[in-house]
């Protein structure tokens, strides 16, 4: 028995499935640069994390700038034209949401938007997890 749970344990890490969390549901948008200056950070380049993997987000997740510095982790779900790669990715919130009212529940910066979804349309349905 503890030879069948560990093959399954290692199955699951193996597999990209290991990385599904259950969190939230919302959507995701992408927006443009000039990405400077931020609600978090103003003009301070290196807010940014390697790769780019940013995001600003919504007032229900904004919480009076106490979301500054947050991480996420996060997932296509579904979109128009399949628009989904099988993968997760981590993020941090930059910025408030530059638009109002915010179209998303989380805007992506262009290279976290990339990475989880073809540019086959502009919004998607995300899961994501603090």
């Amino acid at each position: 028995m503890a030879l069948l749970i560990l093959a399954i344990l290692i199955t699951a890490v193996i597999s990209k499935e290991a990385y599904f969390v259950h969190g939230d549901i919302g959507t995701a948008s992408y927006y443009n640069p000039p990405y400077i200056p931020t609600k978090c950070d103003g003009n301070r380049e290196e807010q940014f994390p390697p790769g780019n993997l940013f995001v600003a987000v919504s007032e229900g997740l904004w919480d009076n700038g106490a979301a500054c510095g947050r991480r996420y982790r996060l997932r296509c779900l579904s979109g128009p034209k399949r628009p989904c790669k099988r993968r997760t990715i981590d993020v941090k919130v930059v910025d408030f949401c530059p638009f109002t009212p915010c179209p998303s529940t989380i805007m992506l910066s262009r290279d976290a938007f990339a990475a989880i979804a073809h540019k086959r349309g502009r919004k998607i349905n995300i899961e994501y997890i603090q």
